[in-house]
C-alpha cells in the first residue's frame, strides 16, 4: 500500500476516510456561460443550496432537535435526512429557503450515530483509523487498513468497513504584514501555510492554522525570517492553533506560489456534505499555478479529531507537504471568499480538513464580515 505523504516535517498519527460516491453538479443547475463550466462556477451555482441549507440547519441547532440526520446539497436541492416525523419549525425553515428541500427518512439520528461513534472507539484497534457519520444515517462507516482490523467491533448499528490508504499531515513564499492566509509559515523546522486572519471576543487579531505545524510558545515567522508572532493556544485533537499577530488583514491568497493575487474573505461558513469547495495551500499553489478546486464535501468524522473528509473528483492531489493549515473556502455570492475551515491531512485525491465552526467553538473566533 503507498504510504500517504506528509505535509510537514514532522509526522502525526494518521486518519483515513472513506470514497463515497455522489452525483456531481449538473450543468443544468449552473448558470449560462459562453465557455466551459469552471470549477468557481459550479461553487457559485450552490450558493442557494448553501444559503437553505443555513437556514434548515439554523433552526436544527436551535431547537435541538433528536431526529436530525443530515444535510445533503444535491444537484438541485437540499436533502434533509431525518428519522421520525420532521418537526413543523424545520418544516417551516425549509419552506423559507431560496431552493426545493426534500425530507428523506433515516434509519438513526447523527446523535445516535456519534454515541454509537463512542463505543467504536473504545473497541477498535490500530487497523481502524477513521470513524465516520454519513449525512443519510444509513450507520457508521469505518476506515480501516483490512477488512479483518474491523471484526472485533460490535455496535448497535450498521458499520461498513472501507479498506483505505490513511490520511498523513501536509506540511506564498514571502507575505509581508498585514498577514494573509494562504502564505508560508515557518514555525521552527515546519514549514505550513497561514489559514485565516481571525478575531476573538476581546478583538484581539490572530492568524489560524493547523495544530501540528508547531507547538505554544514556538516562533513564527516568514521564509525571510520576519517574525509574525508567537505561536499561542492549541487545540491538538482538532489539529488548529492561533497564532497571536495584531497585525493582519481579511484576505487570502488565491493565485501561483509567486502571485500576489488575494480575496477578500467575506466571513466564515458551515460546511455541508455535497458542497464544493477550493483549498490554497502553498504547495499546491506552487506546483499548480493555481489553488486546488473541485473538492467534495463527503464525510464528517466521529472520532476525537472531528474532521471532515472532501475529495477532489478529478482525482488530482487534494493537498501536498506544505498545505497544512491552508484555507479551505468556497465563493461568496457578494465576491471574494467564505472561510470554510484549515487544511490537515491528504492521501492522493482525498483530504482532511477542520471545518471554521470547529475553531469557532474552540476558540470563540470569527471572521468579521
Amino acid at each position: 500500500m503507498r504510504t500517504a505523504r506528509t505535509i510537514t516535517a514532522t509526522a502525526a498519527a494518521a486518519i483515513a476516510t472513506a470514497a463515497l460516491s455522489a452525483a456531481a453538479l449538473t450543468t443544468a443547475a449552473l448558470p449560462a456561460a459562453a465557455g466551459p463550466v469552471t470549477d468557481w462556477d459550479r461553487m457559485l451555482a450552490q450558493q442557494p443550496l448553501v444559503r437553505t441549507a443555513d437556514t434548515v440547519q439554523a433552526e436544527v441547532l436551535r431547537g435541538g432537535h433528536a431526529g436530525f440526520a443530515g444535510l445533503v446539497l444535491e444537484d438541485d436541492h437540499v436533502a434533509l435526512w431525518w428519522k421520525g416525523d420532521v418537526p413543523a419549525a424545520v418544516r417551516d425553515a425549509a419552506s423559507r429557503g431560496e431552493a426545493p428541500v426534500t425530507f428523506e427518512a433515516a434509519r438513526h439520528s447523527n446523535a445516535e450515530l456519534r454515541e454509537a461513534a463512542k463505543v467504536v472507539q473504545a473497541q477498535r484497534g490500530p487497523g481502524v483509523h477513521a470513524i465516520k457519520v454519513p449525512a443519510d444515517g444509513s450507520g457508521l462507516v469505518l476506515g480501516a487498513t483490512s477488512e479483518v482490523a474491523t471484526r472485533a467491533v460490535r455496535v448497535d448499528v450498521p458499520v461498513r468497513t472501507v479498506v483505505e490508504e490513511p490520511l498523513a499531515p501536509v506540511s506564498r513564499q514571502n507575505d509581508a504584514p498585514p498577514w494573509k492566509g494562504g502564505a508560508t509559515i515557518v514555525l521552527g523546522n515546519a514549514a505550513c501555510t497561514s489559514g485565516f486572519s481571525v478575531r476573538n471576543g476581546d478583538n484581539a487579531r490572530f492568524l489560524l492554522t493547523a495544530g501540528h505545524c508547531g507547538n505554544p510558545g514556538v516562533r513564527v515567522t516568514d521564509p525571510t525570517g520576519e517574525y509574525i508572532g508567537t505561536a499561542g493556544a492549541k487545540h491538538g485533537d482538532h489539529d488548529i492553533m492561533l497564532i497571536p499577530t495584531g497585525n493582519v488583514v481579511n484576505q487570502q491568497y488565491v493565485g501561483g506560489g509567486d502571485s500576489n493575487s488575494t480575496e477578500v474573505v467575506r466571513g466564515w461558513g458551515d460546511v455541508y456534505t455535497g458542497e464544493y469547495l477550493c483549498q490554497s495551500g502553498v504547495t499546491s499553489a506552487r506546483t499548480t499555478g493555481a489553488p486546488v478546486c473541485n473538492i467534495k464535501v463527503l464525510f464528517f468524522y466521529a472520532d476525537r479529531e472531528d474532521l471532515v473528509e472532501g475529495e477532489q473528483m478529478n482525482g488530482q492531489p487534494s493537498a501536498r507537504p506544505g498545505d497544512s493549515g491552508g484555507p479551505v473556502y468556497g465563493p461568496s455570492s457578494s465576491g471574494g471568499v467564505i472561510a470554510k475551515g484549515t487544511v490537515t491531512r491528504a492521501a492522493g485525491a482525498r483530504i482532511g480538513f477542520q471545518d471554521f465552526r470547529t475553531a469557532n467553538r474552540d476558540f470563540g473566533v470569527y471572521i468579521p464580515l
